[in-house]
C-alpha cells in the first residue's frame, strides 16, 4: 500500500470497483486520477488498484510517464505527481488568476498572524487547495497545494460547503462523514447545523477535527456578484488558541481579496468543477 496519507478520494476515481479503461488515454487518466483521491505518494500497486488497471499495464504506463517527468519516482519505491504535470497544471486560467490575486493577502495575512495560511475552491465535493502559506513556527499540517480535503473536517471546506449549491450539500450530507480526529463531526445532522451556523456567522471555526492540534478559520471569498467563489483560512495550534482572535485580519483579507476578485477576476463560482471542464 502507497503512502496514503489522505484516506479515501472523491466520486468518480479508480479503486477495483471502477469499470477499467479500456483507450491509452483513457488508462493514463485514470493513472493520474488516482492521485487526486488523495495521497501524495503511490505505491504501484496502489496506483493500479485505484486506476483499475492490471498490473503490468499499470508498471508499464507509470514507468513511462515517469520516464516524460509527469509522474516521479521516489527512492522508497512510491511515485508522486512529477514537476512537468504541476507546471502545466498551474497554468489554468482560473486557479493561475484567482492565485495571483490572492498571495499579496496571503501573505501580508501571515505576516500578521504567522499561522498557516491557506485557500480552496469547491471541487468534485472536496475542497481543493490551490495555495498554501506555511511559516518555519506554523503548526504542522496536512495540506499539500493541489491536495483535496474533505469539506467536513475543515475551515477552508465547512466553508465551501456552506455556501454550495443545494445538490452538493445533499450529496455531502447523504454520504459518509469519516473521523479524521476526535472532534470531527461525522453525524449528518450536526454538520446540517453546523453549515446553517456558518451561513448565519460567516465564518467557519473549527478545533481538532482533521488534525489533532490543530484549528482553523475559515471565511468566504467572494466575486461580483456576491457569489462564493473561494474560502481564505488560518489554522493555528489548539493549545491556548482563541480562534476568534484570528478573525478580524482573516475577515480583512478576505474582504480585500473579493474586492480584487470583483475588479480582476473573469471566472464564476462554477468553474472548478469537473462538469464545467468537460464542457457540460
Amino acid at each position: 500500500m502507497g503512502r496514503d496519507t489522505a484516506g479515501g478520494g472523491p466520486a468518480g476515481g479508480g479503486g477495483p470497483e471502477a469499470a477499467r479503461p479500456v483507450s491509452v488515454a483513457g488508462k493514463v487518466m485514470a493513472i493520474l486520477n488516482a492521485f487526486a483521491q488523495g495521497g501524495v505518494r503511490l505505491s504501484l500497486s496502489e496506483i493500479c488498484r485505484r486506476s483499475g488497471l492490471p498490473l503490468a499495464t499499470g508498471h508499464r504506463l507509470v514507468g513511462e510517464l515517469a520516464e516524460g517527468g509527469f509522474l516521479e519516482r521516489v527512492p522508497d519505491g512510491t511515485y508522486r505527481i512529477g514537476t512537468r504535470l504541476w507546471r502545466i497544471g498551474s497554468q489554468a486560467p482560473a486557479v493561475m488568476g484567482l492565485r495571483e490575486l490572492a498571495l499579496p493577502h496571503m501573505e501580508d495575512l501571515y505576516e500578521a498572524t504567522h499561522d498557516n495560511v491557506q485557500l480552496g475552491v469547491l471541487r468534485d465535493g472536496h475542497a481543493l487547495i490551490v495555495e498554501r502559506l506555511r511559516g518555519r513556527r506554523s503548526v504542522p499540517v496536512v495540506t499539500q497545494v493541489g491536495g483535496l480535503l474533505p469539506l467536513h473536517t475543515t475551515g477552508v471546506g465547512q466553508v465551501l460547503l456552506a455556501y454550495a449549491p443545494p445538490e452538493v450539500q445533499e450529496t455531502v450530507l447523504a454520504g459518509e462523514l469519516p473521523r479524521h480526529a476526535v472532534r470531527t463531526i461525522t453525524d449528518p445532522g450536526e454538520l446540517r447545523r453546523c453549515v446553517e451556523r456558518v451561513r448565519r456567522d460567516g465564518y467557519a471555526l473549527t478545533r481538532d477535527e482533521m488534525t489533532l492540534g490543530a484549528s482553523s478559520a475559515g471565511v468566504p471569498v467572494r466575486d461580483a456578484a456576491g457569489e462564493v467563489v473561494a474560502a481564505l483560512s488560518l489554522v493555528s495550534g489548539t493549545r491556548g488558541t482563541d480562534l476568534r482572535r484570528l478573525l478580524p485580519p482573516l475577515t480583512t483579507a478576505a474582504r480585500a481579496l473579493s474586492r480584487d476578485v470583483a475588479a480582476h477576476w473573469h471566472g464564476h463560482s462554477d468553474m472548478f468543477s469537473a462538469g464545467r471542464d468537460a464542457g457540460a
